[in-house]
């Protein structure tokens, strides 16, 4: 069954390919697919801004961590009416005072915040790594995507010029009389379904061409997938257990973990909120030079709020729903992870067993099968309706099979996107 899909394409096919899609001004370049994820990784504009996200959180727990700022204020006498002195802050008659305070945070409120930072910047990594998981997969199904596209162009280029060489054929005959009419329109109506067929691929390819150029980053470049074939062979998804696909998915799935850590984060802000109900203390110093009971006073300050009417208790009660919220929203995401991975184990499986219980071998001699149906049909061994069945019938084969080999591919990819990781080295 893969046997249609063994050569790769020669330098001249590819440029005649392109030439359709997006003109002659741009290069192509044929791809593997780690070389794709390497270009990915290095030049995709998304991954590299939200890359930002990760280290701006680290900062954040830096700031968390710092103590408040001690406070000093200073105050000096602006006018002295006795003395008619502007201003006067002199050690002699001036009056000048200094104080000082700071903040002591209470009841672990500190530690709580850095906590919860830390915890926003584990957040921050697992939505980049789900980005990540996200965009790997698109990257990876536009890839095999445009390379059955590709492989079914090909097969459709050599039957089109197979009809196009029958219908000029058909159309010197017609004029000297030898066929009817109704034969050509048969077969130029053939031609015409195919050439119908071919654009709704190669227009498959165009958008998919669009979407992996913006994802490497190459405007400029037609990309020719080129996949290792020779792997595909030896995949069995069959052999995959599902319950160990179940686990790893719990293990690798960063939507998941972004859940669970939210969960966390919501029982450190309760946490939070409840500290928060003890209020802080300011301590300070003062001196005054000769503004109190007597000159050069010094003074020791402490302010504590009194917590009679705000205990915080809205926050609180707050806090505690959103924990609640999380926890199902977990549990919720969880159920989805499940879910996926045997949605997309059932697919992987059909795809592969259908395409197993196909041989499309006959697909890779097509030239020959139909140089013999023609020449039949010339030593009218065969009928002109017979000769069109064929065609029509290998059209139709052409579709069906790569449609099977576009879902045999995605299907593998969608249970790897599905578990979070790569199940196989491809």
């Amino acid at each position: 069954m893969w046997s249609s899909l063994k050569k790769p394409y020669s330098l001249i096919a590819v440029l005649g390919l392109l030439c359709p899609f997006f003109g002659s001004a741009q290069d192509s370049l044929r791809i593997s697919l780690p070389e794709a994820e390497a270009r990915f990784l290095k030049s995709n504009l998304t991954v590299l801004t939200a890359k930002y996200d990760i280290p701006i959180a680290s900062a954040l727990v830096m700031q968390a961590k710092l103590y408040p700022n001690p406070n000093l204020q200073v105050t000096g006498g602006l006018y002295n009416p006795d003395l008619k002195k502007f201003p006067d802050v002199s050690n002699q008659t001036g009056q000048y005072t200094f104080d000082v305070q700071q903040l002591i945070i209470l009841a672990g409120k500190r530690a709580k915040q850095v906590k919860m930072a830390t915890l926003n910047m584990d957040m921050a990594q697992n939505r980049f790594y789900d980005l990540l998981r996200n965009l790997k997969y698109a990257l990876h199904s536009d890839f095999y995507q445009i390379y059955t596209g590709l492989e079914a162009i090909k097969a459709y280029d050599a039957q089109i010029a197979t009809l196009q060489s029958l219908v000029e054929q058909y159309k010197a005959l017609e004029q000297k009389g030898v066929v009817t009419g109704k034969d050509r329109i048969r077969i130029q109506s053939l031609l015409y379904g195919l050439q119908s067929s071919r654009q709704q691929v190669q227009q498959d390819i165009t958008d998919a061409q669009s979407d992996l150029q913006l994802l490497l980053h190459g405007n400029g470049t037609f990309f020719v997938p080129v996949p290792e074939l020779d792997k595909w062979k030896a995949i069995s998804v069959s052999s995959l257990p599902l319950q160990s696909l179940v686990d790893s998915a719990y293990n690798n799935r960063f939507d998941l973990k972004l859940a669970q850590t939210n969960v966390r984060y919501s029982e450190q802000n309760l946490a939070l909120q409840k500290a928060m109900a003890v209020p802080d203390l300011t301590l300070g110093a003062q001196f005054d030079k000769r503004g109190s009971y007597v000159n050069n006073a010094n003074f020791l300050t402490l302010a504590i709020d009194l917590p009679f009417f705000n205990r915080n208790q809205g926050n609180i009660k707050a806090a505690k729903l959103g924990v609640e919220q999380d926890k199902m929203r977990a549990d919720i995401q969880k159920e989805s992870v499940e879910n996926d991975v045997m949605k997309a184990y059932a697919q992987a499986l059909n795809a592969e067993k259908t395409l197993q219980q196909i041989d499309g071998s006959y697909l890779a001699n097509y030239q020959e099968i139909t140089a013999k149906m023609l020449e039949n049909f010339q030593k009218k061994n065969i009928s002109l309706l017979e000769l069109t069945d064929f065609l029509d019938s290998y059209k139709e084969s052409i579709l069906q099979m790569n449609q099977l080999t576009t879902n045999r591919f995605l299907a593998v990819e969608t249970l790897s996107y599905a578990v979070g990781t790569p199940l196989f080295n491809l």
